[in-house]
């Protein structure tokens, strides 16, 4: 997800994100290690949203952007 739509969501749903997120992170290295993952760049991308997630959020806790 691009930054701007990150951008554009409100606390609640960044915290709803993040936690789809971890669980989707969580399947894929579960796939990866038992040999069923088929696109493994996928892990990279959803690690590389979860720090823009995350990021966001702590520009608006400390008084940042937002």
């Amino acid at each position: 997800m691009k930054t701007s739509k990150i951008r554009e969501l409100s606390v609640e749903k960044l915290n709803e994100k993040l936690a789809n997120d971890r669980q989707e992170l969580f399947n894929l290295r579960f796939q990866h290690a038992t040999a069923q993952l088929e696109n493994t760049q996928r892990i990279k991308q959803v690690r590389r949203d979860i720090a823009r997630t995350e990021t966001i959020k702590r520009e608006r806790v400390s008084g940042g952007q937002g």
